[in-house]
């Protein structure tokens, strides 16, 4: 196998261009083998294979700078780069990341997981190789579906400034982010698929042209003019009017075609777009016809491409049966996404309120705002939003939502610990800034009946409220325990004399399973279902300060969690007894599966016990 020939960064330069042929081939095999076992973004890097064997074969690592963005295409680049025998282990707990990280390899520039950030951290280097008299090459790695992120463009405002010396920008087309693309670049960039013969009808133009009396005058008017032979076949043409130099369309999947432009694009003084056109799981018939469903898969069956996974309803899946409900209830519910319809669960309620759902493409800050506007024309918006990309927007949920005090419904998905996708995924920082928002009203269901009761709750309301859900399997449990959503109040399902278990959401689950391990080790214990981080329910909190200790429990970092809120209340007002918080530990959680993450961060059942008896000294 040629793949066998690949050990350590820059192998790749060696082979034939026959052997650079059935690598690809190789990997494309490599990877749907792997990943059919440990799960990871697959359609995306089907798509780059050819794109990072090119880049491979410019490139000198580390010296050079490849910078991914977002950073789930990488694959590729971590088998070039002599991480192949990791990939057992691929996102597993003490595993290799599916993202680049700079401690796995000196060969991973940046640190991402984000969308929108490669031209930045890309620009930010050449900037800095410059000032110090180095000459290494910088590239970024950016596809259209990031593209249509606010801080890509004012990376690209910024790049113009970069005159004297060349970075290289690939932008790596094939039509998809995770939902389909929408907007004006998308569709701009539709038209420069379509216009592939314009380079070379351009040349011909320019050389009929030289043959001609006074040609050379004519050619240099038509380059001088900004409305020359580019704007007349390609229209709104952004990136030169920007100052950026582009080249291409350029065939993705053609490494030599790929070579040859990167070489050109090279010698260009400043910055220079290389606009490659990708197939999102190509070589895998499944992934290409459904590229959403692969690109963050479970582990599934090569053969038909379904997942090997419980059919048990998600979270997610509840979210999206009540929205669909919702929608049908009142006409006024509008649901907004950031190009995440498939991964948030609003396919149904697109595919039955077509005029009133709205993908606004990688934009999380546009979207609050946009959902701002919607909530002031009288409309009820419900943003579903992943808990890690909500925090892109962390500045509009102040000034534009509660500020206003807006009824703007965020649904936050992947609240919690997620697992595989590790430190730049988790989902535990949303409680510690969301109480901290006046007007902020933040819940958190403790099974998959709650989150129903909650949803409805929160369309009802008026005023900016969040429901924050965990990833994963919905919890069947308690299903007894349904009472009446109301503001500020928490549930009580057991009271206990000695310990009363505080648990904000999903923790509720890991309470009522230490439950009988407190019961076996002779600790009178309860719990209560917080129901609510904002507003807490106090006149609860008064009611059992007559308990030994009280501890609070959260899916959230320690830092302006819950639990520091419980305490600094009970103290105030007197509470003689002890209290201890179980949340996160302050620090950014790396990937592995989620019930491991609980051990290791000792919030499991059988390790609360211990912390419990520990604090009574028992």
């Amino acid at each position: 196998m040629v793949l066998d020939k690949i050990k350590q960064p820059n192998d790749i330069k060696g082979l034939s261009p026959e052997e650079l042929n059935q690598l690809s081939a190789e990997i494309r095999q490599f990877l749907i083998e792997h990943l059919s076992q440990t799960g990871g973004h697959l359609a995306s890097n089907l798509g780059t294979v050819e794109l990072t064997m090119a880049l491979h074969m410019i490139l000198d690592f580390p010296q050079d700078k490849l910078v991914w963005d977002v950073g789930h295409q990488a694959y590729t680049h971590k088998i070039l780069t002599g991480r192949k025998d990791a990939f057992d282990h691929l996102r597993q707990f003490g595993g290799l990341s599916g993202f680049p990280k700079r401690v796995e390899s000196d060969c991973d520039a940046f640190d991402t997981g984000h969308s929108s950030t490669s031209i930045s951290a890309a620009l930010g280097y050449c900037m800095a190789r410059d000032l110090s008299g180095q000459d290494y090459k910088v590239v970024a790695v950016i596809g259209d579906g990031a593209l249509t992120g606010g801080l890509a463009y004012e990376a690209l405002n910024n790049a113009s400034q970069l005159k004297k010396s060349n970075m290289v920008i690939v932008l790596n087309d094939n039509e998809m982010s995770i939902s389909k693309n929408v907007g004006g670049m998308s569709t701009n960039l539709e038209r420069l698929r379509t216009s592939s013969g314009y380079v070379g009808l351009k040349d011909k133009v320019l050389n009929s042209l030289e043959t001609w009396p006074n040609g050379e005058v004519l050619i240099k008017k038509i380059r001088s003019t900004k409305n020359g032979i580019k704007s007349l076949m390609v229209p709104n043409m952004v990136f030169e009017d920007l100052g950026i130099m582009y080249l291409g369309p350029v065939d993705g999947h053609d490494i030599k075609a790929m070579t040859e432009t990167f070489n050109m694009a090279f010698n260009i003084k400043g910055p220079v777009l290389v606009h490659v056109i990708t197939k999102k799981g190509n070589g895998y018939e499944p992934a290409e016809k459904h590229p959403a469903r692969f690109h963050g898969t479970d582990i599934f069956d090569i053969e038909t491409g379904l997942p090997k996974r419980s059919n048990n309803p998600g979270y997610t899946d509840v979210f999206s049966t009540v929205m669909r409900k919702m929608g049908d209830r009142n006409p006024d519910v509008v649901a907004v996404t950031a190009a995440m319809a498939e991964g948030t669960g609003l396919k149904r309620f697109r595919n039955m309120f077509p005029d009133r759902f709205f993908d606004v493409g990688i934009a999380e800050e546009h979207a609050v705002t946009f959902s701002a506007g919607l909530a002031l024309g009288g409309k009820v918006p419900v943003f579903a939003v992943y808990s890690t990309f909500l925090q892109r927007a962390y500045d509009q949920v102040i000034e534009d939502v509660c500020l206003q005090n807006l009824h703007v419904v965020f649904a936050i998905d992947r609240a919690g610990l997620v697992g595989a996708d590790g430190s730049t995924h988790q989902g535990i920082f949303d409680v510690s800034y969301l109480t901290s928002m006046p007007n902020m009203t933040l819940m958190a269901p403790k099974n998959k009946w709650e989150l129903s009761d909650m949803l409805k709750f929160a369309i009802s309301y008026n005023g900016p409220i969040a429901v924050r859900y965990p990833r994963g399997e919905a919890y069947c449990g308690l299903e007894d325990h349904r009472t009446d959503i109301v503001l500020g109040q928490a549930e009580e399902i057991k009271r206990g004399k000695e310990v009363m278990m505080f648990a904000l959401g999903s923790m509720v689950k890991k309470a009522e399973e230490a439950l009988p391990l407190l019961e076996e080790a002779g600790i009178d214990a309860g719990i209560c279902n917080a129901r609510f981080a904002k507003p807490l329910d106090y006149d609860y909190l008064r009611s059992i300060m007559d308990c030994d200790l009280i501890v609070t429990m959260e899916e959230n970092v320690y830092t302006g969690g819950m639990g520091q809120q419980v305490e600094s209340f009970l103290f105030e007002n007197g509470y003689k007894g002890k209290v201890l918080k179980i949340a996160i530990d302050d620090a950014f959680i790396q990937h592995g599966s989620v019930t491991q993450l609980f051990k290791e961060l000792r919030m499991d059942a059988e390790s609360i016990r211990d912390r419990i008896l520990e604090s009574l000294g028992k």
